[in-house]
């Protein structure tokens, strides 16, 4: 249904698409699967070669969202009366649709249509970064292009931009991040004497302990479809890892990908490691109640723990990321966050940019967000939000700061995503009672497949 209304005060309409899945609590929260990080050095055009459209000072602009940042631009536009704005929802931005890519192939061919500003996932910088038909300008305009400051785009977390980095320009802002933590019920663990780990190694020693003084309680979950983001990602496992704009390298027999397999087997064995998705049907109810420990993205803690698990206030803790023994350096996973483009046709680049700069930046709309925001200062500001910190045991703030600067950039942004491989191969064995060890082969081919797919030249070792 379309609805119409004063330019001036803005105009929303809503595009169906046709048999869309409704999102689960998991792909609202985290967009999982928008995962993947490293791209610095992409194989997009240089942005010397962009070429804005004639510019038409107060014109409209359109604005594609989510349903979850709707509101957010909703706000903006009531506080800048005077920006045109036609704001449209649609569910193109979940990982793994190709819907705003194919329009956007539409519009290139029809030489019209397309939005000025964007919600979507990393994945769909990959592509729109490039040109999707032959003489088509890349969709997304290069920020750094004079567009903006490179002090604002020094204020984002260490690392959170390199999604957006194609051949040494910056073709998005991120809104959110999904560091992971390791995430502890401070309740119990004080009850029964434990300390909270802090390399793999005491996670696993105390995952086998915990096993054998209280059966049934759980310290993880592998089964869920961005379940390797958090544990193989933080591991520094190569599964997803650019050596070139072209060249995926995916190692699995990689020391730290057999690693990182073998402690989950050995915990998986003890039963302190649940093959059951945390997001799967009946979980909440039957076993939520005896997750001691998740090793997890920052929305875990409202999304699982409060919403989904229910788990009564001032029990859930955070702590700092894990790291393997010796190491001097701590690295970790990211599970879900979003991006912000716009359109090089827009005819209204101060506008469209101004909107996306305060959409990711400003503390008014990012203290309220639902997630964590992936600028710094932005950051603290949702913080000190009394609804983003009240319901926890400890101040989750040092974790969470100190996380959203380790995420790993060695696992890549591509042009698939990184859940279909671990979804469709190594889940599907671990329900039927193999080791994460066996599917390490099989998973590692179905990988590059789907690079060579995508047109990824594959290396193994």
């Amino acid at each position: 249904m379309w609805s119409s209304g004063s330019p001036r005060a803005g105009r929303r309409r809503t595009l169906v698409r046709t048999a869309a899945a409704a999102l689960s609590l998991a792909t609202a929260a985290a967009l999982a699967g928008c995962a993947s990080a490293d791209t610095s050095t992409g194989s997009s055009p240089s942005a010397s070669a962009f070429k804005p459209a004639t510019q038409k000072a107060g014109s409209q602009i359109t604005v594609w969202a989510d349903s979850t940042r709707l509101p957010s631009v909703e706000a903006y536009q009531k506080a800048n009366p005077d920006v045109k704005m036609d704001i449209v929802t649609y569910d193109g931005g979940a990982d793994g649709s190709t819907y705003l890519q194919s329009k956007v192939q539409l519009f290139d061919r029809t030489g019209s249509g397309w939005p000025d500003v964007v919600f979507g996932s990393p994945t769909d910088v990959t592509w729109a970064s490039e040109p999707t038909t032959s003489g088509a300008q890349p969709f997304a305009a290069p920020l750094d292009s004079s567009l903006v400051p490179k002090s604002t785009l020094d204020g984002f977390a260490k690392g959170s931009l390199t999604p957006c980095q194609f051949d040494g320009h910056t073709y998005c802002l991120r809104n959110d991040i999904a560091q992971v933590v390791l995430w502890y019920n401070k309740d119990l663990m004080d009850k029964w004497g434990y300390e909270v780990p802090t390399t793999w190694e005491q996670y696993e020693a105390l995952g086998k302990q915990v096993a054998k003084d209280h059966p049934g309680y759980l310290v993880g979950s592998v089964g869920d479809t961005n379940s390797h983001e958090s544990y193989f990602w933080s591991g520094q496992c190569p599964a997803f890892q650019l050596t070139k704009p072209d060249t995926l390298r995916t190692d699995l027999q990689d020391p730290n990908c057999t690693k990182m397999a073998g402690l989950l087997d050995g915990l998986i064995d003890a039963k302190a490691v649940t093959t059951k998705g945390f997001f799967s049907q009946g979980f909440a109810k039957d076993s939520g109640s005896k997750v001691l420990m998740a090793y997890g993205p920052s929305w875990y803690g409202q999304y699982l723990f409060k919403t989904a698990f229910e788990t009564p206030a001032k029990q859930i803790a955070a702590a700092p990321p894990l790291k393997w023994d010796g190491a001097t350096t701590t690295a970790t996973g990211n599970v879900g966050g979003g991006v912000w483009m716009v359109s090089s046709h827009s005819a209204n680049l101060k506008a469209s940019t101004d909107l996306v700069t305060w959409l990711t930046t400003s503390d008014e709309n990012q203290a309220a967000a639902p997630t964590y925001p992936a600028y710094t200062k932005a950051a603290e500001a949702w913080l000190a939000n009394p609804v983003n910190s009240d319901y926890f045991a400890n101040d989750v703030s040092g974790p969470f700061k100190e996380a959203a600067g380790e995420v790993w950039i060695g696992w890549s942004n591509t042009k698939f995503s990184d859940a279909t491989a671990w979804s469709s191969v190594v889940l599907p064995e671990l329900t039927a009672g193999k080791s994460l060890t066996s599917t390490l082969e099989a998973w590692q081919k179905e990988i590059s497949n789907e690079a060579k797919a995508e047109g990824y030249q594959v290396v193994n070792q």
